[in-house]
């Protein structure tokens, strides 16, 4: 038989001080496994219930005032997030007993794939998500120090991204009065929260949340175009046309082979690798035609300077373009309607639209860069015959008061009267009877009206929708302007290229007002203002990137300077909780 002896180096006093530990340890346990439940009771809650006691102190600390931060995160929706946790009893929405619900991870691919709509994944806590799920996924985790706390953090931030992403996709990201001070188009007030507990109860979390985007064939294909653009941005862009002379058709030069390569790029040239060389041809002559009307360039072949610039745009700069106008058709996206008038500012076109389908379509000329025409929607309730001009002060200061004191017949030339002050007054005053020289247009008591004719620069006929910038569609005398492919020339208000066309088309459902009956009135030469059969919603936007009915991409230059502003918006994470989502 083999013995084996344990030594050990510890001495006497050290084994019996390790044994009267030892000792005390077993009786302190003893003690504490005799004592009542009532001493030490044991926390038999379900995970999901220590998870709903987190999330209710949370809660009830946002609503204080005090707004919450987890896992580094600041949570933005914090009125929406409270009524909807308040109204499922503060129950967690993605985790049970076991953990965490697919759904978490379907939500987590959906924030994922939001730079698909032009948006920042990582504004919707996406890396602190990411983290704490795949901790709530880790077989290593100390479940009874960790795990409620842990749930309850994943669950109010995947809320806060739901309520987030529900936002901004159904009304957009940035704030349009903040970013962009005239952009006054209502947006629609959605019940987010609702929506959430709809999509959870159903599993279909993504579904739900991605039909909250514009349901419009103008932004799905706005889409498409920012995934191709993106695609030619990271595959090197498009080649530069060097400066240079005029290229058209019929001359040689080295710039041609540059020419053919960049409108290869973006399709406008399909002919790429057919033909090659220095000849500049009628294909390539049509090819710049192409781009010329996509960009709403004045469309004669040729790249002189302004074609040039555009064709030297690269393909990041209108990624951004996209990205921008994709916000701004979010804004408008729920408030169009089945039928109306339509002008983007930035192409310089009005649009009658009717059931999805462009019944009218005409040029317009709108306000110069510091008398901007402003963005906004309203009904159009009446027209105007044969309107009087009431010129605003600002024109009365700057134009008006410098022609008086240089031609004491001014005002006859223009056939216009003086009237005392008060808006409803039509008693006139005599313009030899006031002393000019101490007329400013800070001092101006009086109201100048021009008579209906045609040197009114309102033409025959007024539209009305009454706002509040005092805004109105008009005709003209100037029709040379129309023929401009820049038409930003007037004081804020919209001149028509077409204003009977117009009227005819608004008065179609009233027999009685027959063109005919409207040039009858117009011949009259008094003032008459003839309600609309069925008013008409009209919105004044402002794109400068948009895909048109044909599918066809379209570009057009900043002429208000409002994109960058924008894009700069979007791009920027806010510090703290949105007022703005209730």
């Amino acid at each position: 038989m083999i013995e084996f002896k344990y030594t050990s180096t510890i001495s006497r006093g050290e084994l019996i001080l390790n044994r009267a530990i030892l000792l005390s340890v077993i009786l302190i346990v003893s003690i504490c496994l005799s004592l009542p439940d009532a001493v030490f009771p044991a926390d038999d809650r379900s995970l999901s219930e220590k998870v709903s006691e987190f999330i209710k102190a949370q809660v009830e600390e946002n609503n204080r005032g005090t707004g919450i931060t987890l896992a580094g995160e600041p949570v933005y929706t914090s009125k929406m997030l409270a009524r909807f946790y308040t109204k499922r009893n503060f129950l967690p929405a993605w985790s049970e007993d076991h953990g965490p619900l697919g759904q978490a991870e379907t939500l987590l691919k959906t924030i994922k794939g939001v730079n698909q709509q032009g948006l920042v994944p990582e504004y919707y806590h996406l890396e602190a998500i990411e983290n704490l799920l795949q901790l709530a996924r880790s077989k290593n985790r100390k479940k009874f120090l960790i795990e409620p706390v842990m749930l309850a953090e994943l669950d109010l931030l995947l809320t806060d991204a739901f309520l987030m992403m529900g936002c901004h996709f159904s009304v957009g990201c940035v704030n349009p009065v903040s970013a962009d001070a005239d952009w006054f188009a209502l947006n629609s007030d959605l019940e987010v929260d609702r929506i959430l507990e709809e999509a959870l109860k159903r599993n279909r979390v993504n579904e739900m949340l991605l039909a909250l985007l514009p349901s419009q064939d103008d932004y799905t294909k706005l889409a498409q175009e920012l995934a191709h653009h993106r695609e030619i941005a990271d595959s090197g862009g498009w080649p530069p046309v060097s400066g240079g002379p005029t290229l058209k058709k019929g001359i040689k030069d080295s710039r041609v082979i540059e020419l053919r390569k960049r409108l290869a790029v973006t399709g406008d040239l399909p002919l790429e690798g057919k033909k090659t060389g220095l000849f500049f041809d009628k294909e390539l002559e049509q090819a710049v035609l192409n781009f010329q009307q996509r960009h709403g360039l004045k469309a004669d072949g040729a790249v002189g300077p302004s074609t040039l610039s555009a064709l030297n745009v690269t393909a990041e700069e209108r990624v951004r373009q996209i990205q921008v106008n994709m916000e701004r058709t979010r804004w408008i996206s729920g408030n169009l309607g089945s039928r109306y008038i339509r002008i983007n500012i930035a192409d310089y076109r009005l649009d009658a639209v009717d059931n999805g389908r462009t019944v009218i379509s005409m040029a317009v000329v709108v306000g110069k860069r510091y008398w901007y025409t402003p963005v906004f929607s309203e009904k159009m309730t009446y027209l105007v015959l044969n309107p009087y001009w009431n010129v605003p002060e600002s024109i009365v200061e700057e134009e008006i008061l410098p022609g008086i004191r240089k031609s004491p017949d001014y005002l006859a030339k223009h056939d216009m009267k003086i009237l005392s002050g008060s808006w409803d007054s039509t008693e006139e005053i005599d313009p030899l009877s006031i002393n000019w020289d101490t007329i400013t247009g800070d001092h101006f008591p009086y109201r100048l009206r021009q008579e209906p004719g045609p040197k009114n620069p309102l033409g025959r006929i007024k539209f009305m929708f009454p706002n509040k910038f005092n805004v109105y569609l008009h005709d003209t005398p100037s029709k040379n302007l129309f023929s401009k492919n820049v038409r930003a020339f007037s004081h804020g208000c919209i001149r028509i290229e077409e204003p009977m066309e117009l009227a005819e088309y608004l008065m179609l459902s009233d027999p009685a007002w027959t063109r005919e009956k409207i040039e009858a009135e117009i011949k009259n030469g008094v003032e008459k203002a003839v309600p609309l059969p069925v008013p008409i919603s009209v919105h004044v936007i402002y794109l400068t990137a948009w895909v048109d009915e044909k599918s066809i991409m379209q570009f057009r230059d900043d002429v208000y300077n409002r994109d960058m502003q924008l894009y700069e918006a979007l791009r920027k994470k806010p510090a703290g909780p949105r007022s703005s989502l209730k």
